[in-house]
């Protein structure tokens, strides 16, 4: 397993177009010397001899899907290696079970959440059994134990593939890795070594270019430590020696109730300043909700978040929590009475009045993008609103530079790295300045440095009297930033309250498909640190 390593923008995933022969076969790019697989050029290669080769899960996973049903989805790659129909059966079960996806051959592609997409898309792969697989952040959209369980899966296929892995959550993974190679934001190699040995001979450009690596390294490097460096919990418990792990001041846990609302309120729908703590933002009351032909998403939900509140909604895959935005925000018609933004039904509003107090960001930026350029994405809000010119271009310039898109104003939204997709999709709901901020995954695809910029930025608004709401997996954010968070399981409110609560609640952790944050795990009794896949 080689570990591919970079800030967003550096060149990973065109890296990986190469190693797959899309570069050049399928994109029209200039290219400078050779790509060799198994010995031969992918120059002088068909592109369906590289796929037999080569199978690579991309970033998105709906970028590569052509079907309607997971079956007919894994079945159409097969075909395409002519694969016997009699043996198509046992591939697609065997592809299916490492992803954790048993029981999901007849449903609809369109009715699968956003990590499920992730893990048909790895389905597919595995399926056709090539001897080289790349992996594009294949975890970005799982819950935290469907990470865990998926690198547990990834593990022993390192016997029987060549594995290269682009991966952000490290805390998983990076002591399965033989290699790592990192690539610095101008696309040139700046290190190549085993993990241990990148992370601390290179400990200061991987923080310089904002770099992920493993918490308990990045703990272990801010101590001086350098040598036998930790890459799991298990190891920096021994490597601490300590028999309680470390004191629970190392877990990062900020108590956000001592922050205070701010000077700034909810201008709109007629909130005026008296009373903005005890108001609600947003109230979900004895919601529940079904698409057509599925079972229950959400079963009788109630939570409330007040105004000035800086909550995260976390749960696994498929839980409801994207479709409960969702219905806040009316893209999908709640029942009467069951939604409020600011103590008003959202039945009752029109959707310039909701879009005007409350701005969603996408689990998927490229949903909400409408505009040619990055600058016209960022101006089209204003614009609608009747902004004048030149305030138009005093915030689109300003979120230019803050969310480090300066240099990419006139390129086209969907041609950016996932990441800079995640910062140019925040940036256009910061735009109009509404005082509810609702965000599906913000950090999703952020090297660290952009999703501490980020993070910064939220909590800046957040001090200025903003709402935010943010819906996760990354329980290391849930920790840091989260004053309240609330917990959804089969469709279920099961937890609402501090996350050091809930940081004590193995049930809800284990029913919510949850994980400790890997410093608050080392600050467990050594006997609950759990050990990772080998």
């Amino acid at each position: 397993m080689v570990l591919l390593l970079g800030p967003s923008g550096s060149g990973k995933s065109t890296l990986a177009l190469a190693l797959n022969g899309l570069i050049p076969h399928g994109l029209a790019v200039e290219m400078d010397g050779r790509v060799v697989v198994r010995g031969r050029d992918t120059r002088e290669m068909q592109p369906g001899e590289i796929a037999a080769l080569v199978g690579t899960v991309f970033q998105d996973p709906e970028a590569q899907f052509c079907t309607l049903t997971v079956e007919d989805e894994i079945a159409f790659g097969l075909e395409n290696l002519r694969t016997p129909p009699a043996e198509m059966g046992a591939h697609i079960d065997e592809a299916l079970a490492v992803v954790g996806l048993n029981g999901f051959r007849g449903r609809r592609l369109d009715r699968l959440s956003g990590g499920e997409k992730q893990r048909l898309a790895l389905a597919c792969i595995l399926a056709m059994r090539p001897p080289i697989i790349v992996l594009d952040e294949p975890t970005a959209n799982l819950d935290p134990l469907g990470t865990r369980e998926f690198f547990a899966a990834l593990a022993p296929l390192r016997g029987r593939h060549i594995l290269i892995l682009i991966e952000h959550k490290l805390d998983e993974c990076a002591h399965l890795a033989d290699r790592a190679l990192v690539l610095g934001p101008n696309g040139s190699l700046i290190a190549d070594g085993a993990p241990r040995a990148v992370f601390a001979d290179h400990a200061a450009a991987l923080d310089e270019f904002g770099v992920w690596i493993p918490q308990v390294t990045e703990f272990a490097l801010s101590l001086g430590l350098r040598d036998h460096l930790p890459l799991t919990v298990a190891e920096a418990a021994q490597r601490f020696n300590s028999p309680h792990g470390l004191s629970t001041k190392a877990q990062g846990h900020e108590d956000t109730k001592k922050n205070n609302p701010g000077d700034l309120v909810p201008s709109c729908l007629g909130v005026d300043r008296a009373g903005i703590e005890s108001r609600s933002a947003l109230g979900i009351s004895h919601l529940s909700f079904s698409y057509p032909a599925s079972p229950p998403a959400l079963r009788d939900v109630s939570l409330r978040i007040p105004a000035g509140t800086f909550a995260a909604l976390v749960g696994p895959n498929g839980s409801g929590k994207s479709t409960l935005a969702a219905l806040a925000m009316s893209l999908q018609p709640p029942p009467r009475g069951t939604a409020h933004l600011f103590e008003r039904d959202v039945r009752d509003l029109s959707f310039a009045e909701i879009a005007g107090c409350a701005g969603y960001v996408f689990q998927n930026p490229e949903h909400q993008f409408v505009a040619d350029t990055v600058a016209d994405e960022l101006a089209y809000s204003l614009r609608v609103r009747r902004r004048s010119p030149d305030e138009i271009t005093r915030i689109v310039e300003n979120l230019l530079d803050r969310f480090d898109l300066a240099e990419l104003a006139a390129a086209n939204p969907f041609t950016l790295s996932q990441g800079q997709k995640r910062r140019l999709s925040v940036a256009t709901m910061l735009a109009v300045g509404q005082r509810l901020l609702i965000l599906d995954e913000p950090t999703f695809g952020q090297d660290r440095r952009g999703a501490a910029r980020l993070m910064a930025l939220l909590r800046d608004l957040h001090r200025d009297g903003a709402t935010i709401l943010f819906i996760t997996h990354d329980m290391r954010l849930v920790s840091e930033h989260a004053g309240t968070a609330t917990a959804l399981a089969e469709g279920r409110a099961i937890f609402s309250g501090p996350p050091a609560d809930l940081f004590t609640r193995p049930d809800i952790l284990a029913a919510a498909r949850l994980t400790l944050p890997p410093m608050v795990e080392l600050a467990q009794p050594r006997s609950s640190v759990v050990s990772p896949p080998n």
